[in-house]
């Protein structure tokens, strides 16, 4: 009977020495942590609806594809506003004009990103895009009038001397794709800026949707302009599938953005870069150059260093 009773305390002392593990686990889960993997896993998702649009091969116009991608995400995202928070719609007109204005960016974004897409590998594509933070930061100090000292500047010049690289202007590397890259970039530019200046009272589920439904109805407009295309099982399984991480990129970066400071979170949204050269590998055989490769290199890391001083300037500051 004591050997039993003695069993039974090493089994209670070591469920108990597991539980306190696990608490000191989810302890050292910190809301910054979840925040950092809930972007890696919106980058990852934001990657694999660019790989499988790609993999509709252009069987579908370019317009239909965004008109059914926009309902399908579009349903999806009213469905997932029940656990984020209500939709509301009664804002100021202030509001309303940056929320069009972030719509047309959008729509104008998705036409030339999707356009690169189809005609150039995924790898440089998101390579491109890795400019953003640091056009954004040019784009707030020229418009917002935000101090942005000397050490961003340079950056910034460095960043895009690395968007060179992969772009390669008058080299067998840059084409009309590139230059639409590189528009996209500024048209993303726009609607982040737009995002910016909008009134906290504004939801942010509300922003989604509302540029989601603009995105389609735009779409489904220019696509009467062309005939439709038949949409094979294949073709419209893969759609569904874009439409199901496109909102699950949305849903991960919002609660990113919620759970974690921006300036700790937002640097792993270089996750993306690497996701999407890894996919483009593994599935369309896009062997990365060693000029593509350093340029990307340069331009995540003057991002990451502008990331950088902007939250050691936070933390000096009073």
């Amino acid at each position: 009977m004591a050997r039993g009773f003695f069993v039974e305390d090493l089994l209670s002392r070591a469920q108990s020495l597991i539980a306190g593990e696990f608490q000191e686990r989810r302890v050292a889960m910190s809301p910054n942590l979840i925040g950092a993997f809930l972007m890696v896993a919106g980058m990852a998702a934001f990657t694999l609806n660019d790989t499988f649009v790609k993999l509709t091969g252009g069987e579908v116009p370019l317009f239909q594809l965004i008109f059914l991608r926009g309902v399908l995400s579009s349903g999806m995202i009213l469905v997932l506003a029940r656990s984020i928070g209500p939709l509301r719609f009664r804002l100021p007109r202030r509001d309303w004009a940056l929320i069009t204005l972030r719509g047309i960016a959008e729509i104008a974004g998705a036409y030339f990103f999707l356009s690169a897409l189809f005609n150039m590998p995924i790898g440089n594509l998101t390579a491109i895009l890795q400019v953003l933070p640091l056009t954004v930061t040019l784009a707030s100090a020229v418009v917002l009038r935000e101090a942005v000292g000397w050490r961003r500047v340079l950056a910034i010049a460095i960043g895009f001397g690395g968007v060179l690289l992969i772009v390669r202007p008058g080299a067998e590397g840059f084409n009309v794709w590139s230059l639409y890259a590189l528009i996209a970039v500024c048209c993303v530019t726009v609607r982040d800026l737009s995002t910016r200046v909008l009134s906290a009272a504004v939801p942010g589920i509300t922003v989604t949707l509302t540029t989601s439904v603009l995105v389609m109805v735009a779409a489904g407009l220019a696509s009467l302009a062309q005939p439709w295309a038949a949409v094979t099982p294949q073709v419209g399984g893969l759609i569904a599938v874009a439409s199901f991480f496109i909102v699950g990129g949305y849903y991960c970066s919002i609660q990113a953005m919620r759970v974690g400071e921006v300036s700790f979170v937002a640097p792993f949204r270089y996750a993306g870069l690497i996701a999407a050269m890894l996919v483009g590998y593994l599935v369309f055989g896009e062997v990365p150059r060693a000029l593509t490769l350093l340029g990307a290199a340069i331009v995540v890391g003057t991002g990451l260093f502008t990331l950088y001083r902007e939250q050691r300037a936070r933390r000096l500051a009073p």
